[in-house]
C-alpha cells in the first residue's frame, strides 16, 4: 500500500486533495500534517500530525521524523509556503516527491518576475510597474490609464489586490497596508474586465500528461474583499477552448520548457476578449481539485503515481471531462455537479 504525506492536510485545498485520494482505484495510507490542531478534525487520513509553521528552523526535522515514524513514500506540500519551502530543502527531504524545479516556483511565486517573463515572450501585451509610492502610482496610471489591478507580488486567494479607477484609491490602499506595517511588495497591471478561467495540468519532463480548464461564475463571500474576488470560486464550469488550452500552455513552457509537477493557470480575458495569463500555482493543486475528480479525471491520484515513478497514464493531454459541468459549493453546504441543462430549479417567468 502506497504511504502518502500531505501537509496543509486541513485546509479545503488538503483536503479536496485527500477526497480525491480516497475515490482512487487503490487503497492508500494517508497522512496528513497542519499547524492548525482543530483543522486536522476535518481530514480523512489515517494519521494526523501537528507541524510547526515551515518557516521555523524545525520544520524539516519534524516532516523527515514523520516520514520515518510512517515509512512514507511520497510527500505532496498543499499551501504555497509550503511548496516553497519544501522546493528549497528538497535535498533534505527523505522520501520521494514530485515538484517543479526551484527556479520555476520561485519565479511563479512572484508576480512580478512571472509577468515580466511573459512579457518578453508576448504573452502579456502591456507593461507592470512596481508601486512603493504615491508618484509610483501616478506613473502607472500615466502609462496604463486608470483602470488598473493592484496587488500583492506574493500571496494566494486575491492577496492585497484591489480596482483603481483613480489615483487616490491606489495611494490610500498602498498607505492602508503601509499603516499596518506590512513589508508586502505591490504591482499595478492593466485591469483585465473578461472572464476568468483556471487551468489545472500535470507535466513530465516537458510532456504534457492531461489537463483541465474551468470558468469562475461566482466567488465565495465576494463582498467581504475591497476588490470582489477571494480566490476560490463558488460555481464554475468546465469549458472546452483551443485558445484558452494554447495560451496555458505557451506559458507553463515560456517558464519551464522541461515543466514537471502540478501547473494551474489563472487567466482572464481583457477587453478585446484576449486571454492573458495573471499568475500560475506551480507544485499544488487548485483548491477545488475534487471537482474534476468528481468530473471524471482524478488528477492527484494520476500525480502521486508519476511522483513514484510509474509509466505516464494514457490520457487525453486536453479537454479531459466534458465541458459544461458545473460545481456548485459553499461553506456548509455539500459540493454538487451539476449537467448544462439539468438544475432543478424552475423559473415561473419562462413557463
Amino acid at each position: 500500500m502506497k504511504r502518502i504525506l500531505i501537509t496543509g492536510a486541513g485546509g479545503a485545498p488538503g483536503n479536496n486533495f485527500i477526497r480525491s485520494l480516497r475515490d482512487a482505484p487503490e487503497d492508500l495510507y494517508i497522512v496528513g500534517t497542519d499547524i492548525d490542531r482543530y483543522h486536522l478534525e476535518w481530514p480523512n487520513v489515517d494519521k494526523a500530525y501537528l507541524v510547526p509553521i515551515c518557516t521555523e528552523p524545525d520544520y524539516i526535522e519534524v516532516i523527515n521524523q514523520i516520514i520515518e515514524k510512517e515509512s512514507i513514500d511520497f510527500i505532496h506540500p498543499q499551501p504555497d509556503v509550503e511548496v516553497r519551502v519544501l522546493s528549497e530543502k528538497r535535498e533534505e527531504i527523505n522520501t520521494a516527491y514530485f515538484l517543479p524545479n526551484k527556479q520555476t516556483i520561485r519565479t511563479l511565486q512572484n508576480k512580478l518576475e512571472s509577468a515580466r517573463m511573459w512579457k518578453s515572450k508576448g504573452l502579456h501585451t502591456r507593461p507592470t510597474f512596481v508601486v512603493n509610492t504615491p508618484e509610483d502610482i501616478k506613473e502607472a496610471a500615466e502609462k496604463l490609464g486608470l483602470s488598473l489591478w493592484m496587488r500583492a507580488t506574493k500571496g494566494a486567494g486575491a492577496r492585497g489586490s484591489t480596482l483603481v479607477t483613480n489615483i487616490d484609491t491606489g495611494i490610500h490602499w498602498l498607505k492602508y497596508w503601509r499603516s499596518r506595517n506590512s513589508d508586502w511588495k505591490f504591482i499595478v497591471q492593466t485591469y483585465l474586465p473578461g472572464r476568468d478561467y483556471a487551468f489545472q495540468s500535470i507535466w513530465k519532463d516537458g510532456e504534457l500528461i492531461t489537463s483541465q480548464a474551468r470558468e469562475r461564475l461566482e466567488y465565495i463571500y465576494p463582498y467581504l474583499a475591497p476588490s470582489g474576488r477571494t480566490g476560490t470560486p463558488i460555481v464554475a464550469v468546465t469549458v472546452h477552448r483551443d485558445e484558452l488550452n494554447e495560451v496555458a500552455t505557451k506559458c507553463i513552457r515560456a517558464v519551464d520548457p522541461k515543466a514537471s509537477g502540478i501547473f494551474c493557470v489563472d487567466l482572464r480575458e481583457n477587453e478585446d476578449g484576449n486571454l492573458i495569463p495573471t499568475e500560475v500555482n506551480a507544485g499544488r493543486f487548485f483548491t477545488t481539485s475534487y471537482f474534476f475528480t468528481k468530473a471524471g479525471i482524478n488528477m492527484p491520484y494520476y500525480y502521486v503515481k508519476l511522483g513514484l515513478g510509474e509509466s505516464n497514464p494514457d490520457l487525453p493531454q486536453y479537454n479531459s471531462v466534458p465541458a459544461g459541468l458545473y460545481w456548485i459549493r459553499h461553506i456548509d453546504c455539500p459540493a454538487v455537479l451539476v449537467k448544462e441543462g439539468e438544475f432543478r430549479c424552475m423559473d415561473l417567468r419562462k413557463i
